[in-house]
């Protein structure tokens, strides 16, 4: 009974086949790119702006603390971990009609998990999306990392709308 105080298996959760869609494209995406473009090759998509290409990430976004070895990975796999084991809780706890915040969490949760799943089989992220405009480039990403970044947007604007807790859940 003292273990289900902090968990509730509410409407919330239903989102997380969302979580698993996210994961299963994300995956199946990489692999294909691992498969057909070669590493650090680019394929045009979009003439100067968006290009296919395959890169390694070993840290977190923007490569950051890209160079910490094992320990490294180790850690920031079980940081990832942590806090989607948290966000399905925040889920379980959400009122009904609090859908926005559902989704967003089911967003972060998958992405989170796609790469988790990347350090632990190939020991760093597969990212495969380039964009660029001149001399500007923003560093590549991947599905994972594009359902991590709109479910954090979602979630903010959650926020703003006040759904959940703010309006007397």
């Amino acid at each position: 009974m003292a273990a289900r105080a902090w968990f509730r298996a509410g409407p919330g959760l239903k989102w997380l086949w969302l979580s698993l869609l996210v994961i299963v494209f994300d995956q199946i995406t990489k692999e294909h790119f691992l498969a057909t473009v070669p590493v650090y090759g680019r394929i045009p998509v979009i003439e100067g702006f968006f290009d296919w290409t395959l890169t390694f990430n070993e840290g977190v976004a923007f490569s950051l603390f890209g160079d910490g070895g094992e320990l490294q990975r180790l850690l920031l796999s079980s940081f990832a971990v942590i806090v989607s084991l948290v966000f399905i809780v925040w889920m379980g706890r959400l009122p009904r009609r609090d859908r926005l915040s559902a989704i967003a969490l089911a967003l972060i949760v998958g992405g989170a998990l796609g790469n988790v799943i990347d350090r632990i089989i190939h020991g760093h992220v597969i990212d495969f999306i380039l964009l660029y405009w001149r001399t500007w480039h923003w560093p590549a990403f991947n599905v994972a990392d594009m359902a991590i970044v709109g479910g954090a947007i979602l979630l903010v604007l959650a926020g703003f709308r006040g759904e959940g807790e703010a309006r007397g859940g």
